[in-house]
């Protein structure tokens, strides 16, 4: 996940037919070889991939296996520009927030990987990662015993059941909605409108709890991938004798290995060992280091002077979402000593200027802007082919259904915009249209896209008005419908390798509302039709219809401008141990780290 600008959907999962797609290519630290070859670098990331595999109860039982070389003990020191964005599991769904979910959280699922690049998804609370009966209609999970919380108290499906019917209150606005839709329709708050905290329930013949050890969900379809689902941070749980509702997002208790010791806020968090966690119920994650020291408010460029000169305590420092400054990305690759410390790989988002059709609503202005856009300033702000590959559409390289050479406002061949196109537009257009408000994060990468998005449009004839949003709470500003913007860089990734995915809760006209994803407020019937179409096909009929809508929303409606495909390059300290790329969460692999002295 990049924290600020790439929201968080990404979850590796079964696709049926295509495959899922695990970046093998980058799951290793193999220094710089990577980021210097755009069509490589593509054909890697969709090629080199292995399905992803259903583990039953053995591949789901602890310990997680030991890392060569690695010892116990020290505190691993973290640097993030921004602050959270959230701590409550049920708000979870960008990327800063879902790395340390990874130390804090557990759910019913989770998903393994090995140093070859092969993922599965284990049981983590659960004994495996499900069952399933009536035709994939009904789900069953059985919790592993010896689960407890950091408080001591026993995990059991009261709990579980807490967890998910607390999704459906009104103060969770911000994380996945996968399980609430699928269990209850688009409109699954009037369901349970006070999230189960009145002793109201969802009723049996959807959410069942017969006995402590036992889970069984009920759908009206196949839900082929639920274990997936349930895999993401927004599913993890939430103890129900302990949640404080709106309170829980700033201090949450934890499952995981690690617990919060101390929270400020936008400057810092110290995470110590959470002593009731029990590695013989856990596959994943180790306990090797004593704790994590988080530092917010270093911006990204001092975090790579400082990993560089790699002195003191930065020895023992990663980088949590953000990479490599772009303008130091030669020192880094340029300096063996320093590149072996890298961890790098092609992530699965698609940055984009988004329009707020509520505002924007001259399809002949979106389509100026888009071929306006210059795609070559914003990537070198990025780090260049370090940093991400021109984005000619909305599908990433990562995901089924990615066309190469779909390109209908010409990117690929004029990256840096079609200047002449874009006045000849903009000349035509009414004055009062010619005048765009454009919100931008107040972090060091935002800035610089501030600049090449004003300049750009600049040149055209739009004057930009940019409006500046706190960084931390970027997502959630423009994520309200009566946002005061007209343009805003997202991005988004799957949650698993489906563009139903990316389709389906960025475009859906059910899924606008305050908090979700759909940031351009799109609600076209057409849209709409497909969605439902390809979700009720096998994913070789889905992947035509899936097609049919991201031709139709790019070429018809321009909800965004596509601009960037990412790429992550991240630098960690001398005495960092185990560093490696994951292919799940697209960073760093937080739970496969350990100091080496």
């Amino acid at each position: 996940m990049k924290s600020l600008t790439s929201r968080r959907a990404r979850a590796i999962v079964v696709a049926l037919a295509a495959g899922s797609l695990a970046l093998t290519a980058c799951s290793k630290n193999e220094g710089g070889k990577s980021g210097t070859d755009s069509k490589k670098d593509q054909k890697e990331a969709a090629v080199q991939s292995k399905a992803v595999t259903y583990a039953d109860a053995a591949a789901s039982t602890g310990p997680a296996p030991e890392l060569p070389g690695a010892k116990s003990g020290g505190t691993i020191q973290v640097y993030q520009e921004a602050g959270l964005s959230h701590l409550d599991p049920g708000q979870i769904y960008v990327s800063d927030a879902g790395q340390v979910a990874n130390l804090l959280f557990r759910r019913l699922t989770q998903f393994k990987e090995d140093d070859k690049g092969n993922v599965s998804v284990v049981g983590d609370l659960a004994t495996d990662s499900g069952q399933s009966s009536d035709g994939g209609k009904t789900w069953t999970f059985k919790l592993k015993d010896g689960l407890k919380d950091a408080n001591g108290n026993p995990i059991n499906s009261a709990d579980v059941r807490h967890s998910i019917e607390r999704l459906y209150a009104k103060f969770i606005f911000d994380g996945p909605t996968f399980l609430q839709t699928w269990l209850s329709g688009p409109d699954y708050r009037k369901a349970l409108p006070n999230g189960g905290f009145d002793g109201k329930h969802l009723p049996a013949t959807v959410l069942d709890t017969p006995d402590d050890k036992t889970v069984i969900f009920h759908f009206d379809t196949a839900r082929p991938d639920l274990p997936q689902a349930l895999a993401m941070a927004g599913y993890a749980v939430v103890p129900e004798e302990t949640d404080t509702k709106e309170k829980y997002d700033r201090a949450p208790v934890a499952t995981g290995p690690y617990k919060i010791q101390s929270y400020k806020p936008d400057k810092s968090m110290v995470l110590v060992k959470n002593t009731n966690w029990d590695p013989k119920t856990d596959s994943v994650r180790h306990q090797y280091v004593d704790g994590f020291n988080f530092q917010f408010g270093v911006t990204e460029s001092t975090q790579t002077k400082r990993l560089i000169a790699d002195q003191g305590e930065d020895k023992n420092a990663i980088q949590l979402t953000n990479g490599v400054e772009a303008t130091q990305v030669q020192d880094v690759v340029g300096n063996p000593e320093v590149n072996k410390r890298v961890v790098k790989g092609y992530q699965p988002y698609v940055m984009q200027l988004t329009f707020n059709l509520d505002r924007v609503k001259d399809k002949k202005v979106r389509e100026a802007v888009t071929y306006a856009v210059n795609s070559k300033a914003l990537i070198a702000g990025e780090g260049g082919v370090y940093g991400g590959d021109v984005a000619p559409n909305y599908f990433a390289p990562t995901l089924p259904g990615y066309e190469a050479n779909y390109d209908p406002y010409g990117r690929l061949k004029s990256p840096q915009g079609n200047i002449a196109k874009a006045s000849e537009i903009v000349k035509s257009l009414p004055e009062n249209e010619k005048t765009l408000v454009f919100a931008y994060s107040n972090s060091e990468a935002g800035q610089k896209r501030k600049v090449a998005i004003e300049d750009a449009l600049g040149k055209v004839g739009f004057k930009v008005v940019s409006k500046e949003v706190d960084s931390a709470s970027y997502y959630e500003q423009i994520g309200k419908l009566n946002n005061p913007y007209d343009m805003y860089i997202t991005g988004w990734g799957q949650d698993w390798p489906s563009p139903g995915t990316v389709v389906t809760p960025i475009y859906d006209g059910t899924q606008v509302s305050d908090g979700n994803a759909n940031y351009s407020h799109v609600k076209d019937p057409k849209v709409d039709g497909l969605i439902q179409k390809a979700l009720t096909q096998e994913p070789t009929e889905a992947a035509a219809t899936w097609k049919e809508a991201h031709h139709y929303l790019l070429e018809n409606i321009i909800p965004a401008a596509p601009l960037w495909y990412t790429k992550q390059i991240m630098l960690s300290g001398s005495n960092i141990g185990g560093a490696r790329y994951s292919t799940v969460s697209s960073l760093i692999d937080i739970n496969h780290l350990f100091l080496k002295s």
